[in-house]
């Protein structure tokens, strides 16, 4: 039988079905799932690639494109070093134009710091070229500690000009080390107005805070007082920039284009130098604390503002040393208080023509009301005293304010109450500031029933025998020497209160006016030309009549009458002290001498007020100083207008004779007719 050769499908051998149809695949599957996964790290690979590629272009834009010119300017400060250069401030020149503040250049030592790290020999050579400790050197960089580095460290001061040579001499040894030529305050009139120009000082921190930083750093100098402080803006110009090419050691190699420095702007006051020489000389002379105040009564314009004792400007210049600091503080006359305008006085008889004016203006009195005056006056059961204990008689209005009769104004005052007093006062411009370009002027006090409440509430209830006190400017009236001479120049002119002012103008250095004066009225009696009237006549004759109590005041120049009125500001009632001469009590328990006037009598142009603390009385300590201020003023005049001087000799007044509340005096030559200026 034969056999067959062919199977059967189902016993055929075994076979990979992977093998289908006779396809053999390329690549088994373990090894296409590999690929992927490597493909899929390739690409994550080039998108970090991508993306730290844009990261970096994207800095480099912001660095070269945004910032580019800030890191222009950090290369060329490897190169380029730029010094301040301080701007001259501005000068402070008197009514006629005479320098009394101007600036010199001055030579301080500074450290370019371009790093703090300090070389050993380097500061052994600088504290040689100084002939200054090295501790204190060392000191001087601490402060700066903290500091923007590109501010210099100021190492020395206002140097002679042989250390500035020895500073060339040994560049080469000093690197960073310069020369800064700054300006410094020159006073061509040594103290005189002290206290209205003011003095400089370094910059504080507190300041600087306050300040603009794109026109202030630390070290600066800059107004602490007065009109140095107040016309900062005007005074201190704009700085300037020195830029200088540097090696890599920090040697200077060339000079590069600068920025010039804008000088401060020039102030021009209101202020008469050879008044203002009087003032303080004649205060200085006698020993006095005080103040004196020279006015334009039409005008406001300030003429003399002296305080004494003065500031001693010299030794702020670099700033001033703790010793002298101290020695200022613990001075019994209070060199420091500027007496013009924070000195606050009881007026005494000085306020009596505010308590004529209120009298007659409210109908109390008439110019012919008279009262007797027997050297006293009773009020419930006390005794007020007139200065004149023999009395006066018989007195009206104008021997009233001739003679300071307390009595009659004792009366009037009791007759207005003390409420009425106070609203002449106010409208005279007491109890508030003058608005006067100064330092921490005071108001003083103006009294009342309401002001008593408020200030004594345990004892608001106000007592009519009060009232007679405030009458005659006692008791709780306290004034500043400015209210009482602008009060003398409202008298004078007939009514009008002016804001008193210092500063003429402000200009630029090449003549351009910034800012110059008007006259400021800041009120006007009304219907009281007339009373005013009477209270000048009676001022008048203070100054010239037999018995007035001001006859020292009248001036030297050929027929120009002063009318004015003196006044004793009581300081303290010690039992112990009455019965003394007046030479035996003590200083600080003396009483303050008062005197305020104007003139001519005719045309009133110029009011004087001054005040001699413990002076005892106005007629004798207060009245010749106002005299020489309006003598030298009047005789001025009279050389502008080429009048030939006429003054014949007359009789001397008695040395002896007493001129104030406490004595009469004796007759005085007419002065003739006043002249019209």
């Amino acid at each position: 039988m034969r056999r067959s050769n062919r199977r059967r499908p189902g016993s055929l051998p075994h076979r990979d079905n992977s093998y289908d149809e006779g396809v053999v695949p390329l690549m088994a599957p373990q090894d296409s799932d590999e690929l992927k996964t490597q493909t899929q790290k390739g690409l994550y690979a080039m998108g970090c690639i991508l993306a730290a590629f844009i990261v970096i272009m994207a800095r480099l834009y912001f660095l070269q494109i945004k910032q580019g010119t800030d890191y222009d300017k950090l290369a060329d400060s490897n190169r380029v070093r730029y010094l301040e250069i301080m701007a001259p401030r501005g000068n402070i020149l008197d009514r006629k134009g005479r320098e009394m503040v101007t600036n010199r250049p001055s030579f301080n030592v500074i450290w370019l710091r371009t790093s703090n790290r300090l070389d050993e020999e380097w500061l052994k050579t600088l504290s040689r070229v100084l002939d200054e400790d090295p501790g204190v050197l060392l000191e001087k960089i601490r402060k700066m500690v903290g500091q923007p580095g590109h501010l210099p460290v100021r190492l020395a001061e206002d140097i002679s000009w042989d250390k500035v040579r020895q500073i060339e001499v040994n560049k080469m040894y000093l690197p960073e080390v310069s020369i800064e030529v700054v300006p410094l305050r020159v006073y061509h009139y040594g103290d005189l107005a002290s206290h209205l120009i003011g003095y400089l000082g370094e910059i504080s921190k507190d300041e600087l805070d306050r300040m603009d930083k794109s026109r202030y750093h630390g070290g600066d100098l800059i107004g602490k007082a007065g009109l140095e402080r107040l016309r900062e803006d005007d005074l201190s110009g704009i700085k300037g920039r020195d830029y200088m090419e540097v090696n890599a050691l920090g040697f200077e190699q060339k000079p590069l284009k600068g920025e010039a420095p804008v000088p401060g702007r020039n102030l021009q006051l209101t202020i008469d130098v050879d008044l203002q020489k009087i003032a303080e000389e004649e205060l200085a002379n006698n020993k006095f604390a005080g103040a004196v105040v020279a006015i334009e009564v039409n005008t406001g314009r300030l003429l003399v503002s002296a305080s004494s004792p003065p500031l001693h400007l010299q030794d702020f210049v670099g700033g001033i040393s703790k010793a002298n600091w101290k020695a200022m503080l613990d001075n019994p006359l209070h060199p420091l208080v500027n007496k013009v305008v924070q000195g606050q006085y009881p007026p005494g008889s000085t306020f009596k023509p505010v308590t004529a004016l209120a009298g007659l203006a409210e109908g109390v009195i008439t110019p012919d009301t008279t009262f007797f005056c027997p050297g006293f006056h009773r009020f419930g059961n006390r005794t007020y005293r007139c200065w004149r204990h023999a009395g006066h008689g018989s007195v009206n209005l104008k021997r009233a304010v001739a003679e300071s009769c307390d009595v009659y104004f004792y009366i009037t005052g009791q007759k207005l109450g003390v409420d009425r007093l106070a609203k002449y006062s106010r409208l005279f411009g007491f109890g508030r500031l003058t608005g006067v370009e100064m330092e921490h002027e005071k108001a003083g006090i103006v009294p009342s029933t309401e002001w008593k409440r408020q200030r004594y509430p345990r004892d608001a209830k106000w007592h009519e025998g009060e009232t007679l006190s405030v009458a005659i400017g006692q008791g709780y009236n306290l004034v500043t020497p400015l209210q009482l001479a602008v009060m003398t120049a409202a008298i004078a002119n007939g009514g009008t209160i002016y804001r008193p002012a210092l500063v003429e103008k402000a200009f630029y250095p090449d003549g351009t006016v910034a800012q110059s004066f008007q006259p400021e009225v800041l009120h006007r009696f009304t219907n009281q030309g007339r009373n005013l009237k009477l209270i000048r006549d009676g001022m008048v004759e203070a100054v010239n009549g037999r018995r007035g109590t001001g006859r020292r005041a009248q001036v030297e120049t050929q027929g120009i009458q002063v009318g004015g009125k003196t006044g004793t500001a009581q300081v303290v009632r010690i039992k112990q002290y009455q019965h003394l001469k007046e030479q035996d009590i003590p200083y600080k328990y003396r009483d303050h001498a008062w005197f305020t006037c104007f003139a001519p009598a005719s045309n009133p142009e110029i009011a004087v007020t001054v005040l001699v603390e413990h002076g005892l009385h106005g007629g004798s300590a207060s009245a010749p100083i106002a005299a020489k201020i309006m003598t030298r003023y009047f005789n001025e005049k009279l050389e502008q207008l080429q009048v030939p001087d006429v003054l014949e000799d007359g009789d001397e007044e008695d040395e002896h004779g007493h001129d104030d509340e406490n004595g009469v005096a004796p007759a005085a030559p007419s002065m003739g007719t006043p002249l019209q200026f």
